[in-house]
């Protein structure tokens, strides 16, 4: 499958690193370039670029990275300074933050979302809210 988001640097297809659906991971990786995920992972992923979690990929860990893209399974946060991806498969249990969500039809999706970009203005308290009636 040709990833129409990654570049041309490193590796095979752009990738700087790919782990297979045959592998088992658990701990704290850290990726600078387009990583893909594929196999199964538990703890802590972090990439300065872009993380791609395929459609046999499996993660029970959370997310840190500039472009999160997910196919498969992920169970934990998702924070991205970019952009996050729901794929059409997709099944993602937890939260989700970055400046730009896209959710595809069919993406099973139960968390909660903040899409705020980096030093944007806070999130608003109860305080700041007022009903204002809709003007006709």
């Amino acid at each position: 499958m040709r990833w129409p988001w990654s570049r041309k640097r490193r590796g095979h297809g752009g990738l700087a690193a790919f782990i297979d659906e045959h592998a088992e991971i658990e701990g704290r990786s850290s990726f600078s370039g387009t990583a893909l995920l594929n196999g199964k992972f538990r703890g802590e992923v972090v990439s300065t670029d872009t993380l791609i979690i395929g459609d046999k990929g499996v993660l029970h860990a959370d997310v840190k990275a500039a472009t999160v893209l997910v196919s498969g399974e992920v169970v934990g946060n998702i924070v991205a300074s970019d952009r996050v991806e729901l794929r059409v498969h997709a099944h993602v249990v937890g939260d989700v933050e970055a400046p730009v969500l896209v959710i595809e039809e069919g993406v099973q999706f139960d968390g909660n979302c903040r899409m705020a970009r980096n030093g944007a203005t806070p999130r608003p308290t109860a305080r700041d809210l007022s009903v204002v009636p809709a003007s006709h």
